[in-house]
C-alpha cells in the first residue's frame, strides 16, 4: 500500500500545485470538491472496513474454509459468485470485504468469483441499467456474462488455488 499511496500523493500534490499556479483559485475549488467526496464516502468506507475486520475475527476459520475456502471447491465458487452479484456498493465496500475474507481463510478462486460476480452481475445496479439502457440490452448483457464469474473462479482456483494472497 505504500507505493500506491506515494503515487497518489504525488499526483494530488502535482495537480494541487498546477491549480495554484494557474492563479484562478482552482486549487481551492478542487480542495472543496475533494473534501465533499470524503465526507460523502467516509461513513461507507468506515462501515466497510469495520465489516471486513469483524468478518476476520467473528467467523471461525474452519467455517470460512468449509464454505468459501479453497477446500470448498465449486460450491464455494458458486457462493462467492452469488454473494458478489448481490453485494451492494462500489469498490469501497467490496474490496475491503474481500480482503477481510482472504485474511480469514477464503479461497482465491472464491474471492475471484465474488469480485467478478460483483463487477458483472451487480444486481443492485440493475434498476438503473434497465432505466438507462432498457430491458433488452440489460438481458443481453446478463446472458452474455452469466457464466464468467464461476469460470473465472474455477480458473483462479485451478491455477492459483494454492497461492496465499491474503
Amino acid at each position: 500500500m505504500v507505493i500506491p499511496t506515494i503515487v497518489m500523493g504525488g499526483l494530488a500534490f502535482a495537480l494541487l500545485a498546477l491549480g495554484y499556479v494557474r492563479g484562478e483559485g482552482e486549487h481551492l475549488q478542487g480542495l472543496r470538491s475533494g473534501l465533499g467526496m470524503i465526507l460523502q464516502i467516509l461513513p461507507l468506507l468506515l462501515c466497510a472496513f469495520l465489516v471486513a475486520g469483524m468478518v476476520q475475527v467473528l467467523l471461525p476459520r474452519d467455517l470460512i474454509a468449509k464454505w468459501v475456502g479453497a477446500e470448498s471447491g465449486f460450491r464455494g465458487i458458486l457462493i462467492g459468485t452469488v454473494a458478489g452479484g448481490l453485494s451492494p456498493g462500489g469498490p469501497y465496500v467490496s474490496l475491503p470485504i474481500v480482503a477481510g475474507l482472504l485474511r480469514a481463510g477464503a479461497g482465491t478462486g472464491t474471492m475471484i468469483a465474488f469480485l467478478t460476480g460483483w463487477s458483472l452481475w451487480a444486481v443492485a445496479r440493475l434498476p438503473m441499467e434497465v432505466g438507462i439502457l432498457g430491458w433488452k440490452f440489460t438481458v443481453i448483457r446478463l446472458a452474455t456474462t452469466f457464466f464468467f464469474p464461476p469460470v473465472a473462479g474455477c480458473l483462479a482456483h485451478l491455477f492459483f488455488g494454492g497461492v496465499k494472497v491474503g
